[in-house]
């Protein structure tokens, strides 16, 4: 199939203006410094606190029980008893990690769309996202999150 010096002009024409049309529309980007949430915002303060705290009782709990049971239990069976101790103050870790994630997403779903951000990102200090540009709604999730 031949195409023609006309044809082929036209088709580098359409295949130009596509490319210049599809890069129109910027993607709007905000931002959130996550450490500052995690130290300023109540709900997660909270949220935090209460993780923290049964974690820690757990965690108690779990020592004094196999402190009363490591002269009764063969060494085998205390190991499997500490692992269990492990397994259950990891899954209440994970547990609060998942509804802290879960509080965060649904205040930056809600300010993503107030704002029509198409993306919100953590731009942490360390290991910076968004070098130029961007929308920092730090304050307005700690702001949601009261």
């Amino acid at each position: 199939m031949k195409l023609t010096k006309k044809s082929r002009a036209l088709l580098l024409i359409g295949v130009a203006a596509m490319l210049v049309m599809s890069g129109c529309g910027k993607a709007k980007i905000g931002y959130i410094d996550g450490d500052r949430i995690m130290k300023e915002a109540p709900q997660i303060q909270s949220l935090v606190e209460e993780g923290n705290a049964k974690i820690q009782q757990a965690q108690e709990d779990a020592e004094k029980d196999l402190a009363e049971k490591k002269g009764t239990m063969s060494d085998e069976d205390f190991q499997k008893a500490q692992a269990d101790a492990r397994r259950k103050v990891a899954g209440l870790n994970q547990s609060y990690s998942v509804q802290l994630k879960q509080k965060l997403d649904a205040a930056l779903a809600d300010i993503a769309k107030e704002k029509k951000l198409d993306a919100v990102v953590d731009n942490q200090a360390q290991q910076k996202v968004v070098i130029e540009g961007g929308i920092d709604v730090t304050d307005d999730a700690i702001n949601k999150l009261q």
